[in-house]
């Protein structure tokens, strides 16, 4: 039997097509569980005491550990495997976690493990039937693009809320293109952030990804791994000038810091 016959049984074995099921069944509860979270659960937790600050604490929580079984699920189903580095200096006061966007999945497999985060979404979600419910709960930002949104996530870091997550390329990453970096999120973090800590993100083989539907999955399971690098001083690029040149700086910082550790990824996958 030829290479190009072994390669096509091997795509379409009988663990492709479980995986391909697995990978429909996490969807549908990935749905399912906004919908349940917005009709039943959130209306239960407001019942019980405390003001906004607390409804919000424990709607943020259980949107993470919601995140976290669905990983699980993935992961016991064969959809994908995982490793997280790091992930234990993330949780800061003020801190403003910057992280790229190769895969749909990477800010679920993100926010499952922070407890509390607000996170900055986009505004179509907030009329998604199965998101909106989680979003408006746990006091996401909206992705507007505009400079109330750049004020309101300016003014949550200020607050000391524990962080807001931004991916600053605006969209998922192009398979095979570095990261273009666009510097709202620099200018945001320099305005509010006490301290920026970088995520890098990787997802071996790729998938979904912006040009991809979820049912074109990989010919083996995939592995999406995070490594949460060192801190960042806004500070120090405050002192390099005017507002647009710190933010120029930092962002190609920012730039260069993630094509430096993607590429350290990519050869840390063909060695695996």
């Amino acid at each position: 039997m030829d290479l190009v016959s072994q390669q096509g049984l091997s795509r379409y074995s009988a663990p492709y097509w479980w995986r391909l099921i697995a990978t429909a069944l996490s969807f549908s509860l990935f749905g399912i569980g906004g919908v349940l979270l917005r009709v039943l659960i959130f209306p239960l937790l407001s019942l019980l005491p405390g003001d906004s600050l607390a409804r919000r604490t424990r709607a943020r929580a259980v949107v993470s550990k919601t995140f976290y079984l669905f990983v699980r699920f993935m992961y016991r189903s064969g959809v994908l495997t995982y490793e997280v580095e790091g992930i234990e200096r993330l949780g800061q006061p003020g801190q403003m976690v910057i992280a790229n966007h190769p895969s749909l999945i990477d800010v679920v497999v993100l926010i499952a493990f922070i407890r509390d985060a607000n996170c900055v979404v986009k505004q179509s979600l907030w009329d998604n039937p199965s998101m909106r419910g989680p979003i408006r709960a746990a006091g996401y930002i909206s992705n507007s693009g505009s400079m109330d949104m750049l004020d309101e996530a300016a003014g949550a870091l200020q607050s000391g809320q524990t962080l807001v997550i931004i991916f600053p390329e605006g969209t998922r990453t192009t398979p095979g293109q570095h990261p273009e970096f666009h510097r709202g999120a620099a200018a945001i973090a320099l305005r509010g952030a006490r301290v920026i800590t970088p995520v890098v993100i990787s997802v071996s083989p790729t998938t979904l990804t912006k040009a991809e539907p979820w049912y074109s999955i990989p010919s083996r399971r995939f592995h999406i791994r995070l490594r949460v690098g060192e801190d960042i001083d806004p500070q120090q690029f405050n002192a390099l000038g005017p507002a647009p040149i710190a933010s120029r700086k930092l962002n190609d910082v920012l730039h260069q810091h993630f094509i430096k550790e993607l590429a350290e990824d990519e050869r840390f996958a063909a060695g695996n």
